[in-house]
């Protein structure tokens, strides 16, 4: 029997998020295999999987904040604002040495914080049912609304200057939901030489680093974390009791125990150490939002 619990997988470049999930399947032994949060096929890094019954973790996961460390190439911009797409656009070497690091700077502090993004047309967001990059590579003119994210860290790492484009390496912090592509094609836009992504890693989802992760061929009997251990990592714990676990597992609520919980989505861990559920508070009493299988190893 595969125990339930959290792999971290270090996606090579080339590779679909769904590729790693199938390879993971295959590694385990088990069709209950998913992913928190999509890599493009160009990107590398962090990919939190869930298997059997610690796939309930992942919808708690995928909305944490991120870290990727990318390199942005200002100069020419590209149908997907990335480097697998068709240059649309290439700058005069005027405009080019008119983007001086000072400039750069500048702009990128604009596209820090709390910021209004347009997500890349050729994105996984869906149009009318339908994928926006279906869409796109269909013939379809694809607009799709901006939305609002929050970028906590853009930093400079290095910049290299050649006579047709200038690479700017830069680490993002970010909250879910922000497109590392989009900020590649706005910091273009924003001085006006156009931009696109060249490279792009995943280096923390959350309390999850990728430096933890295992590579694509060792999945087989590969480590997991718990799903205590994962579940610890994404939000503050509860300790309950024995008879505490007992009763969140059949359904019941913890009556008046509300002012215990300190967010409002929380960890129960029984005294065996094992994840009974995450707990949530309902008025003043505590209730399970999500159970785990009492079997987990």
């Amino acid at each position: 029997m595969v125990s339930p619990g959290i792999l971290l997988v270090d996606k090579p470049g080339g590779l679909t998020s769904h590729d790693v999930v199938a390879r993971t399947r295959r590694a385990f032994g088990t069709r209950k295999v998913g992913h928190a949060g999509t890599l493009d096929p160009m990107a590398t890094g962090l990919l939190v999987i869930g298997i059997e019954g610690a796939t309930r973790l992942l919808t708690y996961i995928v909305g944490a904040d991120k870290t990727y460390t990318a390199t942005i190439r200002l100069g020419v911009s590209t149908t997907t604002d990335d480097a697998e797409g068709e240059p649309v656009r290439t700058a005069d070497p005027a405009a080019l040495a008119s983007a001086t690091d000072a400039r750069i700077a500048a702009e990128i502090a604009e596209l820090t914080g709390a910021i209004s993004q347009v997500p890349s047309s050729v994105s996984a967001i869906k149009v009318d049912g339908r994928r926006a990059y279906d869409r796109v590579r269909a013939g379809e003119e694809v607009e799709l609304a901006a939305r609002q994210v929050t970028v906590s860290r853009f930093d400079v790492l290095e910049t290299r200057r050649g006579s047709d484009a200038i690479d700017v390496d830069v680490v993002v912090e970010c909250s879910s939901g922000t497109y590392i592509r989009a900020l590649a094609r706005d910091l273009g836009e924003a001085l006006g030489v156009g931009g696109h992504l060249t490279a792009l890693r995943r280096t923390r989802v959350g309390g999850f680093d990728v430096a933890d992760a295992v590579d694509i061929d060792h999945l087989a009997g590969a480590q997991t974390l718990s799903p205590a251990e994962a579940a610890s990592r994404t939000m503050p714990v509860l300790e309950v009791t024995a008879d505490e676990a007992r009763d969140l597992r059949h359904g019941k609520r913890l009556l008046g125990q509300a002012a215990r919980l300190k967010a409002s989505e929380v960890a129960a861990v029984d005294p065996d150490g094992l994840l009974v559920g995450v707990v949530e508070a309902r008025g003043r009493d505590i209730k399970s939002a999500m159970n785990m299988p009492e079997v987990q190893g």
